[in-house]
């Protein structure tokens, strides 16, 4: 084999266990409910608290990693993670969980970005690159179709501090392949550092996500939970002050002047937003309402994460033959529909219609990841096109902690059906926003980006 494809092979297995976190951990929210006593704003904290820190470093993560070696960064993250998981197993209440979390959280934001870096600057030649990228794309997918049959096994066998022993092995060889086989590298021209903007960033997503989940409880006009929203939107209005007046922000407000970038950071949000809202939803009806165990309740979604897994691949292919319109519109279609019969669930409802629905909003999930991408680099000049990329990763992030955040306040409010109809109102905003930012008004004005953005 290649070395390239050893290291293409490496950098697949960071990918592979932060997919699979996701999805397991979700399954393991009744047992660790169970088990630490946890109300819903906790169980939301030990989803959350991983994607908010995961959001706030993806782009710091990156720039870091070109500026002192992809390499040393990539190895410091598996080492990260792989500690952190190995402390959430052993964690001994809520809070030690939630703080080994965002330990994870430290060490994932160091693997995705990174190992993209070192895949695109192994893979020089375009063809093997673009191949390289697919399998880097289609490993969530398979990550997501395994997660809950494994974490279901995993819990209903050896409870749920065993689904973050699975990391432990392959962080450790990954950490050790790393060392032996990918090469150090750095870019020629690292970007600057900019911690005023990531510590307003780490603000202004900490302030919502925190009052918004703690809100149901402390309520909504109490001093901590207006505090929260005050401290997050001063953070935004200082935000939108202060990138502009650096010379290599940490966000590119300018990027914001192109159409389809806007809208495909507005679709990452609604999109995951969705996922990471039906994820926490369902497997508390699932594991409670329906009263099935964990590993009941992972074979129930397999169609979901088996149809996200299947159709992967098209949205690519889609892609490349009618562009990124097409698959954003079914994307947004089979999320919304997927939903609906969700609305009218009760613990009664018939197997075939919750599969219908899990099939339907897996079909669609599938289209959006790949369109997201190219949506947000469509007519931007090639220096800017890893920014723009990098913002969209993260975007993803802030829609999964928001979805949980917002679903969670819904059901601890105690009207869990509304959850279902929010789900679907986000896949028609998916449907929506892909029919405007990809139309001729936006494809002209994408055609214009290299003039209105200043490289």
């Amino acid at each position: 084999m290649p070395r390239r494809y050893l290291v293409l092979a490496i950098c697949c297995m960071s990918l592979l266990i932060i997919s699979l976190d996701v999805t397991i951990m979700n399954i393991a929210l009744p047992a660790i409910r169970e088990d630490l006593g946890a109300s819903v704003s906790g169980l939301q904290w030990t989803i959350d608290a991983y994607t908010l820190v995961l959001a706030s470093l993806l782009v710091l993560s990156g720039s870091t990693a070109d500026r002192i070696g992809r390499r040393r960064v990539f190895q410091t993250g598996l080492a990260v993670f792989t500690a952190g998981s190995l402390l959430c197993s052993v964690a001994p209440g809520l809070g030690w969980l939630i703080a080994a979390r965002m330990l994870q959280a430290i060490g994932g934001s160091m693997l995705n970005p990174v190992a993209m870096s070192i895949i695109t600057n192994t893979f020089t030649e375009p063809r093997e690159r673009a191949r390289a990228i697919g399998v880097w794309s289609a490993v969530v997918g398979f990550g997501m179709a395994i997660g809950p049959l494994v974490g279901g096994f995993l819990v209903h066998g050896f409870g749920w501090r065993s689904i973050f022993w699975i990391n432990v092995p392959v962080g450790v060889g990954a950490l050790i392949l790393t060392a032996l086989f990918v090469p150090e590298s750095r870019a020629p021209r690292p970007r600057r550092l900019d911690p005023v903007g990531q510590v307003l960033v780490f603000l202004l997503l900490a302030g919502i996500t925190f009052g918004i989940i703690e809100g149901p409880g402390a309520g909504w006009v109490s001093p901590q939970i207006i505090g929260c929203f005050v401290i997050g939107i001063g953070a935004l209005v200082t935000l939108l002050w202060w990138e502009p007046r650096r010379a290599e922000p940490l966000i590119d407000l300018q990027l914001f002047r192109s159409p389809p970038f806007s809208g495909a950071v507005l679709i990452a949000v609604c999109a995951f937003g969705a996922l990471g809202g039906f994820l926490f939803l369902n497997t508390l009806y699932l594991q409670e309402t329906r009263g099935l165990s964990a590993l009941q309740a992972g074979l129930y979604t397999l169609p979901m994460a088996g149809a996200t897994a299947l159709f992967s691949p098209l949205a690519g292919r889609l892609v490349g033959a009618r562009g990124t319109r097409l698959p954003l519109q079914l994307a947004g279609a089979g999320m919304a529909l997927g939903m609906v019969p969700l609305t009218w669930a009760g613990a009664g409802t018939p197997i075939w219609q919750l599969l219908v629905g899990y099939l339907l909003f897996g079909m669609g999930f599938a289209m959006v990841n790949t369109p997201i991408t190219n949506t947000a680099v469509s007519g931007m000049p090639r220096e800017r096109a890893g920014v723009a990329a990098a913002i969209a990763s993260t975007s993803r992030q802030v829609g999964s902690a928001l979805g949980v955040a917002v679903i969670g306040a819904v059901l601890a409010s105690g009207s869990g059906q509304a959850g279902w109809w929010i789900l679907v109102g986000l896949g028609v905003a998916v449907l929506v926003l892909g029919r405007a930012s990809t139309g001729e008004w936006a494809r002209g004005h994408a055609a214009r980006t290299p003039e209105t953005v200043a490289s």
